[in-house]
């Protein structure tokens, strides 16, 4: 009794041009006890539920693994970026230097080791140096798609030098899968001995420049997917750190928005994907932004929405529910809203 009393009187506030917010009650009008009954006569929602917007992929808070100084900044606010695109880089002359020194270790010990190789296993060697030149022309092709998608912009490039390095990037991606597929196979001929000294003494080179690679590559914070770069919190000279508390960069897909509500254990029975809902944000007094509820979470959990206090051991717990929006420009990331479920 104490709930549906509850709906009458918020379905009497907003036919009065009121509007709920959290647990305040904003704008409310005097009305005339008839009208009032009308109007909670008329509700379109059977449940409500505090929420939060967020972007489609929710936010990508990104930071850095190394301590090192910024070297380059190279997106802004509201940049939007496609997948593996680089958007900060730390100093990373040591590292370069490290790759440099490693490449040109491996090549050598390759040349002085080649008549200490047994010719049982020719094909396994022309595989293994078939898939580090590879390797080679992979990393060469995507520092030139780094700095033509730069160039671009800080206008003194084009989209048309940006489309061929991205389709020399993906070929020499291919010939890379191809050549591992190569190795794969000649690695499982029957009757292979086993490499000797000088074929180790060869692989343990390259596996040098596998690491030195591996250590430049986290120099180049890139972007994990394709979205709009929402808070930008580094500069160029400046001293970062890992530290998962302090994004240097936040991201998301703005291509859709979402509502995350958080549902009363109470209400959940009358919550199922598919359902129609609409929010209200303080911003938009009076304005419905319709949605649709897309995904139901799996389990109950202690409401993170307006934190309350410490918990105690009879507060109730929710269920999380996400609703795509249809509205696109208006509800901002990080917006509380409020939730409403319509009745089917």
């Amino acid at each position: 009794m104490i709930k549906i009393a509850a709906a009458l009187s918020i379905a009497a506030l907003l036919a009065a041009g009121g509007y709920l917010y959290g647990d305040k009650l904003i704008g409310a009008k005097t009305v005339e006890p008839a009208k009032a009954a009308a109007a909670a006569a008329a509700v379109n929602w059977i449940a409500a539920a505090p929420g939060r917007v967020e972007p489609k992929s929710g936010e990508v808070r990104i930071g850095t693994a190394l301590l090192g100084r910024v070297a380059e900044v190279l997106v802004k606010v509201d940049d939007n970026v496609e997948e593996g695109e680089l958007l900060f880089r730390l100093d990373d002359e040591e590292m370069r230097a490290r790759l440099a020194a490693a490449e040109s270790e491996a090549l050598a010990r390759r040349k002085e080791k080649e008549n200490d190789l047994p010719s049982s296993r020719e094909d396994v060697r022309k595989a293994e140096d078939a898939v580090f030149a590879a390797e080679r022309a992979v990393t060469g092709a995507r520092f030139e798609l780094d700095f033509m998608q730069a160039a671009l912009r800080n206008r003194s490039g084009s989209n048309s030098d940006v489309a061929e390095a991205r389709k020399r990037l993906g070929e020499a991606r291919d010939r890379l899968k191809k050549e591992r597929q190569g190795f794969v196979k000649a690695q499982s001929k029957s009757g292979l001995p086993a490499p000797n000294r000088a074929e180790a003494a060869i692989n343990a080179a390259r596996a040098e420049v596998a690491v030195a690679e591996a250590l430049l590559e986290k120099t180049r914070i890139r972007a994990p997917s394709a979205g709009t770069v929402l808070q930008l919190n580094v500069k160029s000279g400046e001293m970062v750190a890992p530290s998962p508390e302090n994004p240097l960069l936040v991201m998301g897909d703005m291509s859709v928005v979402r509502v995350k509500a958080e549902v009363d254990e109470g209400d959940i029975s009358k919550i199922k994907a598919g359902q129609k809902a609409y929010v209200r944000a303080v911003g938009y007094v009076g304005k419905d932004f319709e949605g649709r509820v897309t995904k139901l979470a799996p389990t109950l959990g202690a409401p993170r929405i307006g934190p309350r206090g410490p918990r105690r051991q009879n507060d109730v717990d929710v269920l999380e529910v996400t609703i795509e929006m249809q509205a696109n420009g208006q509800l901002m990331p990080g917006m509380r809203v409020d939730t409403f479920f319509r009745a089917d």
